[in-house]
């Protein structure tokens, strides 16, 4: 299907500056090459940030990563929160970058717009769905960059690509003015390189409530056995020296424990989170694949076509699993647990490795990333030193409410580990 102009756009304003990325990782979208300054002071002053491009700005369309998308859909009328409190806070909006389509993978390929590089790893994909936003953020070319993560859409990115990334307690933050996929999953957070901008984002957007403004506390460190089990033998060494820096840290015991300890094992968890997951997505998106016959991806195509036939009482039975995972997970951590686990089950995969290969990686994977996903936690994957030529990621996950303890936590950790 050819790109045929955008029938909604408006007449196309003349930007304040010129585009001042040289973009060698093809991370942006070509309707996103703009620039728009911040507040003339703020907290975040000096610094800059894309937005993947779910993301609402003012009087651009969002163009969710396909072109039929972008056709039939007009200009945002007021931008996301995010974007208005970073703008806010003084960073300059540097544009919009890619997302695999409607961010339905994990993998971080366009079909439409390419895959962007993975700056730390060329010649592996850079993950997905906030692919640009990880490739933007790893080359340096941004300082920060929005991104969104409903079944481990930041947490796998950040882990291909080595840098910082967070799943946000599920409403912590709004998720107005971005193109869902699944409501009852999806939430906008944010990637970094630097442990410090990572943090002042934190203390913009999430500075009001949650558990953090009560003084939350670790004073439990949990292993995920069944989590680390999935991982390559890759991550045994840096699980290993994070769990016990960790606990030597907040002077607190380790606990082996299972995340699935009800006699079931992860994957039952993943096949039931896909199956919610994908009802959801195609009762958000159904009507519009419909109407309008997008060309998809192959394997985001085949995803659409397995969401169309899944039932509506499958979709019940497996929300009611996902209600007792959720309560099973939260009582495994309490109110003072921290679980370390594993970001992702592999390196990223191979630019070219083939479709069965991609496909088996994204099971095992998902099946480590629903945990937070299912139970609507916080996660935060911080960037280990290279693995077999590439990065990974060693993730803290803690109780609802504690994204910016859990962000300080694990900065202080990196600091530790040296």
């Amino acid at each position: 299907m050819p790109h045929s102009p955008n029938r909604f756009a408006p007449t196309p304003a003349v930007d304040a500056a010129p585009f001042p990325i040289d973009d060698t990782v093809g991370a942006w979208v070509p309707h996103g090459r703009f620039v728009r300054a911040g507040a003339p002071a703020g907290p975040l002053t000096g610094l800059s940030f894309a937005a993947k491009d779910l993301f609402d700005v003012a009087g651009r369309v969002t163009g969710a990563g396909n072109p039929t998308w972008l056709d039939t859909h007009g200009p945002a009328p007021a931008d996301s929160p995010l974007v208005a409190a970073l703008s806010a806070a003084g960073a300059t909006l540097v544009g919009k970058v890619l997302t695999d389509e409607l961010a339905f993978s994990l993998h971080g390929a366009n079909v439409h717009y390419g895959t962007p590089l993975n700056p730390r790893a060329p010649d592996r994909v850079p993950g997905g769905s906030s692919s640009g936003s990880a490739s933007a953020v790893a080359a340096r070319l941004v300082d920060v960059a929005l991104a969104t993560d409903t079944g481990g859409s930041t947490r796998v990115p950040a882990s291909y690509c080595g840098i910082w990334g967070l799943r946000t307690t599920h409403g912590r933050l709004s998720a107005e003015g971005l193109v869902p996929l699944c409501p009852s999953f999806d939430t906008p957070t944010w990637m970094a390189d630097d442990a410090a901008v990572f943090a002042r984002v934190a203390d913009v957007l999430l500075a009001d409530g949650g558990a953090d403004a009560a003084g939350w506390r670790a004073r439990r460190v949990l292993r995920l056995d069944d989590a680390w089990a999935l991982a390559d033998d890759a991550f045994r060494g840096p699980l290993e020296r994070v769990l016990a820096t960790l606990a030597a840290s907040l002077d607190a015991p380790v606990q082996a424990r299972r995340a699935a300890d009800d006699g079931t094992v992860l994957d039952d968890w993943r096949r039931a989170f896909v199956t919610a997951s994908s009802h959801e997505a195609w009762a958000v998106h159904g009507p519009w694949i419909e109407r309008h016959a997008p060309r998809f991806g192959d394997a985001i195509a085949a995803r659409w076509d397995v969401a169309r036939r899944v039932g509506a009482a499958d979709a019940e039975a497996a929300r009611s699993r996902l209600t007792g995972i959720r309560s099973t997970v939260r009582a495994l951590l309490g109110d003072d647990g921290v679980a370390v686990l594993p970001s992702a089950a592999t390196v990223a995969p191979r630019r070219d490795d083939d479709a069965p290969t991609v496909d088996a990686i994204r099971m095992r994977t998902q099946a480590i990333t629903c945990i937070a996903g299912i139970a609507g936690l916080p996660q935060v994957s911080l960037p280990w030193p290279q693995a077999e030529g590439a990065p990974i990621g060693i993730s803290l996950l803690g109780p609802a409410g504690s994204d910016r303890a859990l962000i300080a936590m694990a900065t202080r950790l990196r600091d530790a580990l040296g």
